[in-house]
């Protein structure tokens, strides 16, 4: 029997002698991908390779990959598979090799490296997917086996890559399925389980539906560690594995019960140690507890942990004796584990503490239910009570039944999902309205005693103002000294807030004694202005007259940034048509990025037409004014929203000359002329239906220029040209570099022919047997194998085996012709040749390829294969 870490790299080091970089897990934290919030699956790492967005540094890679998911977090414990935190083994292609490998070598792992029976096998292929039913009845799957399935196609989204998948599923046995008739592949008993899954990445499928052949295929596979774990160690579910065991085992001893003796308490056993090991991981790639994003994920797992080893009778801190539980096992594959250790337990001592507290208070809120009901007579709480309980205070309503039970009393479950269901609308209506700062108790009861702050940037970027509001983490002061991070409520401000894509100014608050550094300004929930500052001479007090001061520099930065965003939407709009519309923007003293509706790649000309129009507008120098009206007039004159806000019934539109016609709050140039070059930098989709445009104005626009400009120079040097022929250069230079590869190729080709004559006139006979064991030269495997391929052609009959180092590993080819010739078998002499390299490798009964570690075994390996044809004739 196998453990989870045992088959963990079995996994990695097959694939690694399949010629595959072992690379260690991702971060559950996405690297550069807004589209998500943890990492779900193994491919999410290798997106922007299968994307072509960054070119692939390695060919094929494998991995075994952290996850976190929690669409199914209710479902947890209530069924076999269902985990938040799980591990995904992988091999990934990209554009290297595809189908002709990828399926072979499934199965040779499946079948001979994991020796799952045959005949409990099954695959499914998509229908329309021949290339695959060929490839797996060559590999040794027989058809009757081989299942279509019209869902068993993979697709990255609406658009983009996307291919057939094909799958491997294991009978259980009848014991473990529903004794229905038809039971069968895809029945939603747990007798056919699936185990892993080859996504076939061969199309690119554009906004009409229309499938483009990939001009490099990719191979995506993935087979979750504990599935397999719990079919090679012949338990029913992924909890019985030892992946979970020792958790269950622990959680349970420290509650006083036995694993498998009630329902109930093995639900919340499973529930605590799959939390647990969600949690550990979590921390241990620095996500950190809060109220948002990944955060509120992270802290959402762990009270539910702490829930449940409530409802178990744990009322004591047991966070940290589990995750020891999880760090023994585990960090000998995930040293961060170990390395971030004491990040780990603060945030899990900390949360488990102030959770348990919360707990302490809602029971003693249900104590005071209960004696209320029973003096009424009363046997039954409300479903409203229930779920507040469990709303404020983590209660699940099941440790609220059981408390009640004690007392002979029920919950109405009725009017809880009702309540319950009420509330998920409410949240779902709310759920954009994130509020703008993190507010301490105390800031919002002054937030909102101070209402609205008056904004007086649009006149002006200085005044005298006066400190309203001083807060230290949260807590009101009276004066903040240097060296300080302060919060300051201002009783009016010039600083505009961070809004509709603008960032916020930056600047500076002054007395003349004290100056402070304004980092960042938001608006909170109240409409008042919240100003982040460091305070770096002197000390503020509160009511205090101050001098405020906006960075001139960077709000006018901004503002050409800005007012570039609205004519190239109306560009947009002209040369692409009126269905352009925003859908997001950023707008910094930096850049601009411009999000937009559009269903297709913009061209070259596109591009420069648009560029084109936004410098002939910004060349008329146009005024640009704003002006207050009702939002009804704004619409009838046909101004059109540029950032997705809210609007009152009072807008402000900001006009640009005929050209453009914009609502919008934020700051922006006197005329045109100042916004200075526009320079559009790339253009790229982003999702369905979705383009963004990132793009530089003013200043920036010249830096940019400049670096090019440098750039230019640097070439024309090295290639001792002037910069204008450059272009006539380096297209010269192509051509000689084509002419060079196609001579080497020639060269190469004609070299190895020399090489195949002189390896025939070494052919020697083992058992009449003929034989070529050699040590060639061949820059990788595909050389390698043309080279065997030419050997077989001259030699008809015989077995071959060549080896060759690349990059410091070897690489090795084998070929039996004709095939099954006196029982030989490629695979398998390959597999013994290649351990001697350290390595290891099979195939087909007629070709095999391998890999090894050692260069220095290689003639030694060589040498051996006689004897290990002999002692194979023999069997």
């Amino acid at each position: 029997m196998y453990s989870g870490n045992e088959l963990r790299d079995m996994f990695l080091k097959y694939f690694e002698a399949k010629g595959h970089k072992i690379l260690p897990s991702a971060s559950l934290i996405p690297k550069d991908d807004p589209t998500l919030l943890l990492t779900v699956a193994g491919m999410v790492p290798f997106k922007p390779y299968f994307q072509r967005r960054v070119e692939p540094p390695f060919p094929r890679a494998t991995t075994a990959q952290k996850c976190v998911r929690t669409p199914d977090l209710e479902e947890v414990g209530k069924t076999a598979r269902h985990h938040t935190y799980f591990e995904m083994l992988g091999n990934f292609s990209f554009g290297d090799y595809f189908k002709t490998e990828a399926i072979p070598w499934a199965w040779e792992y499946i079948t001979e490296v994991l020796k799952l029976p045959v005949e409990k096998l099954w695959v499914t292929i998509y229908p329309e997917d021949d290339d695959a039913k060929g490839i797996w009845e060559k590999a040794g799957v027989r058809s009757e086996r081989i299942v279509g399935d019209p869902e068993n196609f993979w697709a990255a989204g609406p658009t983009g890559p996307c291919g057939p998948c094909s799958e491997i599923y294991v009978d259980l046995g009848v014991a473990r399925g529903c004794g229905k008739p038809g039971c069968a592949i895809g029945c939603d008993c747990d007798r056919f389980l699936e185990i892993w899954n080859l996504v076939f990445m061969q199309y690119n499928r554009d906004e009409a539906g229309v499938l483009t052949p990939l001009p490099k295929q990719n191979i995506d596979t993935g087979m979750g560690l504990e599935r397999i774990a719990s079919v090679m160690q012949g338990v029913e579910t992924n909890f019985d594995t030892d992946l979970f065991r020792p958790i269950i085992d622990h959680v349970a001893n420290l509650a006083g019960v036995k694993y498998k003796d009630n329902p109930k308490s093995d639900l919340a056993l499973k529930v605590v140690s799959d939390h647990v090991r969600a949690v550990s991981f979590m921390l241990s790639d620095g996500i950190r507890p809060n109220n948002e994003g990944r955060g509120y994920v992270l802290r959402r797992i762990l009270r539910r942990a702490v829930r449940y080893a409530k409802l178990l009778g744990i009322d004591k801190p047991f966070l940290e004796s589990a995750f020891r539980i999880i760090q023994r096992d585990y960090a000998h594959a995930y040293p961060e584990l170990k390395e971030n250790e004491n990040f780990i337990l603060n945030h899990l001592n900390l949360e488990e503490k102030n959770f348990l507290a919360t707990l302490e208070q809602g029971t003693q809120l249900l104590q005071e239910k209960v004696k209320g009901l029973l003096k009424q007579g009363e046997t039954v709480l409300t479903g409203t009570d229930a779920f507040y309980l469990y709303e404020t205070y983590g209660f699940p309503v099941e440790l609220t039944e059981e408390m009640l039970a004690e007392q002979g009393m029920t919950v109405d479950m009725v009017s809880f999902q009702a309540a319950a269901e009420e509330h998920r609308l409410k949240a779902k209506e709310q759920s954009q309205q994130m509020r703008a700062v993190a507010e301490s108790p105390e800031l919002a009861e002054k937030a909102k005693s101070l209402g609205m702050t008056p904004f007086i940037g649009y006149e002006k970027v200085s005044a005298t103002s006066r400190i309203e509001g001083l807060f230290v983490d949260g807590k009101e002061m009276q004066d903040a000294g240097e060296g300080e991070e302060v919060t300051i409520f201002l009783a009016e401000t010039p600083f505009y807030a961070e809004s509709g894509g603008q960032v916020s100014d930056v600047g500076f608050i002054r007395t003349p004694r004290a100056e402070a550094r304004v980092l960042e300004v938001k608006k909170g929930v109240t409409g008042t202005v919240y100003h982040r500052a460091e305070v770096r001479t002197g000390v503020f007090h509160i009511g205090e007259s101050v001098e405020v001061e906006v960075g001139n520099s960077e709000r006018l930065a901004t503002a050409r940034h800005h007012s570039a965003t609205h004519l190239l939407q109306s560009a947009l709009r002209s040369v692409l048509g009126e269905h352009v519309q925003q859908a997001g923007s950023l707008v910094t003293p930096e850049r601009l990025r411009f999000d937009f509706t559009h269903f297709s790649p913009m061209t070259p000309d596109g591009l420069r037409a648009v560029e084109g129009l936004i410098n002939e507008a910004v060349l008329k120098n146009m005024p640009v004014q704003a002006t207050e009206m009702s939002l009804k007039e704004a619409k009838k004159s046909g101004a059109t929203a540029l950032f997705g806000e809210k609007y009152g019934e009072t807008v402000r539109v900001v006009h640009m000359g005929t050209f453009s016609q914009e609502l919008c709050g934020g700051t922006h140039v006197s005329s045109t002329g100042e916004i200075g070059l526009v320079k559009i930098l790339s253009e790229g989709g982003i999702g369905a239906g979705l383009r963004r445009i990132e793009a530089v104005a003013g200043l920036e626009a010249l830096a940019y220029f400049r670096s090019l400009d440098d750039q230019v120079m640097d070439v024309a040097q090295t290639l001792k040209a002037q910069p204008l022929e450059i272009g006539k250069r380096v297209s010269g230079l192509m051509t000689q570099v084509k002419d060079l590869e196609r001579e080497i190729g020639q060269l190469q080709a004609k070299l190895a022919k020399n090489e195949v004559e002189g390896l025939l006139s070494r052919v020697r006979e083992v058992e009449g047997i003929q034989v070529i064991a050699a040590q060639v030269h061949a820059s990788d495997m595909e050389s390698l194998r043309q080279m065997a391929d030419l050997i077989r052609d001259k030699m008809k009959s015989g077995v071959i085996v060549l080896g060759a180092v690349s990059e410091g590993k070897v690489n090795f080819v084998t070929t039996v012709s004709p095939k099954g010739l006196s029982g030989l078998h490629a695979g398998q002499i390959i597999k013994e040749v290649a351990k001697i390299t350290g390595g290891g490798g099979g195939g087909k009964p007629d070709m095999a390829q391998a890999g090894g570690k050692d260069p220095s075994k290689l003639g030694e390996a060589i040498d051996r294969v006689p004897n290990l044809l002999r002692g194979f004739l023999k069997k």
